[in-house]
């Protein structure tokens, strides 16, 4: 049985401190579990809710995607719930009720703790069973949540990784709630060892972080935390279509022990470019369409065109560019194409796949370059952002029909009754789902599984075509026409009207943004005065500025009326809320808004998204004051919506009972919140600056 194999795979991983190579792990499961199909075993190691996988260095034998030293990491979604002791008001509570420092082996209360010692509660002994790790002893379940659950162990800062400087770009220094230790050297592939300006070993602030920890914990902290950064980058290798990015890896088992080895890729010719999973798979649009003031900071990648081609060099770590990109995409933008080979004549196909030269063109099916993996860097979807916005990909879907031509949706004589627009929505808002819909007489299912193959199927005839999501080609010729005209697209003479009355009209600009310096006697200084003393009384204002940023009020406006809309029209829940932040990244704020990825580093406890106070004493604590007295807080206009407590692993919020749709906001608290968590900043706009010591 499947069932079976599962948790013997679970129970070794358990056995070697939470991971295990695939040519060990493989050889002991066979003298554990004797004869079994291999297709059970290969079920078991690529189902990606069990394990996370690093790929080694040693190459694949034939029918395998990943080598033998390959590190296999066991994961669970099990978490510790992180309310209180005896405050879960959670009915069905799927989280285990246990100490967090019980779990990091140094509770210093002991049996007169509060929180719950006893993995064998009801509550407990329930959740075990039902995630199927009630045979693991105390010490093995602990490291398995050590390494899965981000509320265990303090993240590794992401900022102090970044830039030059002792404490890189990170504002903090010492104050800072995040290890300072360098990255790659938890995660095993620093290449500069004892010359890395990045510290490898913890300082007194970083192990005062980790005082939870018991010292077999903390000797094993490095493993811990590499277990930790391989399964995080499984979560956030997210796939842009079918054929549109690299998928999650999946293991291919040998059917025999016995293969020859296969030659690895040559190494790359030009200096490599690395980047990391961290850095996100999204195009920056504002470095594309003019200039990105987070610069170095951004946590998206900056390049000249809205997509990017990249294969994965030697090493396993680095993503180095294709050559020819624009060839390549164009060819990627015709459904029609298997690969990125378009010139060559059918009668020379079968000579042309049995020479060399086949491994030089990009596989869309595989997504492999010379047998290596390839991934595909995107501009955000145009359904995401508001129509005005240029640069972003615009998705085609298609479906095959009987002569074997691909036809666009909505699209034709016998146009489905579904266009591309409202699929590549539905496909953003859940890739599991089965969407349904008509097509003359008949009545059709779409399905978009990646790993069942996206397909449509007819539900009288059972026939089923082959579905593809293309994007629409784009040439640096076309980026540079858009570039020149779309910098003076938010000054149309519509503009001003829908700008908010209050503004001053003299201080428009064509884009980016103008502070206006208000005087004590206007309205909105008034309103934004009383709303930062009511918590604040003994400051000193020195100025409050507002922001007119017209292209940022235009998405606002547009995001309120998409969440108007699915509200059936109901007014949306907006708010005045505060933001304390660094004076160096007001700029920034201003013409990009919001960015949690650098503008919130203070803490996840209710997911990862930008935080907001409904007092401005709680904002003041991260505002920084920098060389001088003055501190700097913004007053941003929140579209909160519907909210729900949030939770620290949440990246979105999560969705409404009994209903697909996701609520708009998380919070600390449902009744009377103090806390907001926004994760699309088209729901922020950041209006006021106020600037007091």
């Amino acid at each position: 049985m499947t069932s079976d194999i599962t948790a013997a795979v679970v129970k070794l991983l358990s056995d070697h401190h939470g991971s295990l190579d695939l040519q060990r792990l493989e050889q002991q499961l066979r003298s554990r579990a004797g004869s079994f199909p291999a297709s059970e075993l290969r079920a078991a190691l690529t189902d990606e809710a069990v394990v996370a996988v690093r790929e080694g260095r040693r190459p694949a034998g034939r029918g395998q995607l990943v080598g033998p030293d390959s590190l296999l990491v066991l994961k669970t979604p099990l978490r510790l719930c992180q309310a209180k002791s005896g405050a879960c008001a959670r009915a069905r509570c799927e989280r285990l009720h246990l100490c967090k420092y019980f779990v990091s082996g140094n509770c210093s209360f002991g049996h007169s703790c509060k929180n719950s010692h006893s993995l064998a509660s009801p509550h407990n002994a329930v959740l075990l069973q039902r995630f199927g790790l009630e045979e693991l002893s105390q010490k093995q379940l602990f490291q398995l949540l050590l390494q899965n659950d981000p509320f265990l162990l303090p993240e590794v800062c992401s900022h102090y990784n970044m830039g030059d400087g002792p404490f890189g770009n990170c504002n903090f220094t010492t104050s800072c709630t995040k290890l300072h230790v360098c990255r790659h050297h938890l995660q095993g592939d620093c290449r500069f060892g004892g010359s890395c300006k990045r510290a490898h070993v913890l300082d007194q602030h970083g192990l005062k972080l980790l005082q939870g920890l018991s010292p077999e914990n903390t000797q094993n902290l490095h493993r811990i935390y590499r277990n930790k950064f391989i399964i995080l980058n499984q979560q956030s290798a997210g796939v842009s279509g079918s054929l549109s990015s690299s998928a999650p890896r999946k293991i291919s088992i040998s059917e025999s022990t016995h293969r020859p080895p296969q030659t690895p890729p040559e190494p790359p010719t030009t200096p490599p470019k690395a980047t990391t999973d961290a850095e996100g798979n999204e195009i920056c649009l504002f470095f594309l369409c003019r200039h990105c003031s987070f610069k170095e900071r951004c946590a998206r990648v900056h390049w000249h065109l809205p997509y990017r081609w990249q294969h994965l060099a030697g090493d396993g770590l680095t993503w180095k560019d294709i050559e020819n990109m624009e060839e390549v995409e164009k060819a990627y933008c015709d459904p029609a194409q298997n690969n990125s080979c378009t010139d060559q004549p059918s009668a020379l196909s079968f000579f042309r796949l049995m020479s060399p030269a086949s491994e030089e063109h990009v596989d869309f099916l595989t997504m492999t370059f010379r047998g290596a993996p390839v991934r595909r860097l995107s501009t955000a979807s145009s359904v995401s952002k508001p129509p005005h916005f240029i640069l972003t990909t615009q998705w085609l879907w298609y479906w095959k029909d009987e002569r074997g031509a691909w036809a666009e949706y909505g699209k034709g004589a016998n146009c489905a009754g579904i266009t591309s627009q409202t699929l590549e929505k539905m496909y953003l808002a859940d890739r599991e789902t089965a969407v349904p819909f008509t097509a003359g007489k008949f009545q059709y299912v779409l399905h978009f599984e990646e790993e069942k193959r996206m397909h449509q199927q007819n539900l009288k005839t059972q026939t089923q075509r082959d579905v593809r999501r293309r994007p629409r080609f784009v040439s640096a010729h076309d980026v540079e026409t858009m570039r020149s005209s779309g910098s003076s697209s938010t000054s149309c003479p519509s503009l001003a009207e829908n700008l908010p009355s209050h503004w001053d009209k003299g201080a428009l600009p064509d884009f980016g943004f103008k502070l206006v310096t208000l005087t004590s006697s206007a309205q909105d200084y008034v309103n934004i005065e009383k709303l930062f003393r009511t918590t604040m009384s003994t400051s000193t204002i020195k100025s409050i500025q507002r922001v007119q940023n017209p292209s940022l009020w235009k998405v606002f406006q547009w995001q309120k009326e998409q969440m108007q809309g699915r509200n059936g029209g109901k007014p949306v829940d907006q708010r005045y809320l505060f933001h304390g932040t660094d004076r160096t990244l007001i700029q920034a704020i201003c013409e990009q808004n919001f960015d949690w990825r650098v503008c919130g580093v203070h803490g996840t406890a209710y997911g990862k998204g930008s935080y907001f106070a409904r007092d401005a004493s709680l904002s003041n604590r991260y505002a920084k004051a920098g060389g001088g007295l003055t501190k700097v807080m913004f007053v941003a206009l929140v579209l909160v919506g519907q909210y729900t407590q949030g939770q620290g692993s949440y990246v979105r919020p999560p969705p409404k009972r009994g209903s697909g749709d996701l609520y708009d906001s998380c919070v600390d608290r449902e009744r009377d919140p103090t806390i907001f968590v926004v994760f699309e900043k088209q729901q922020i706009y950041p209006e006021y600056i106020i600037k007091y010591v």
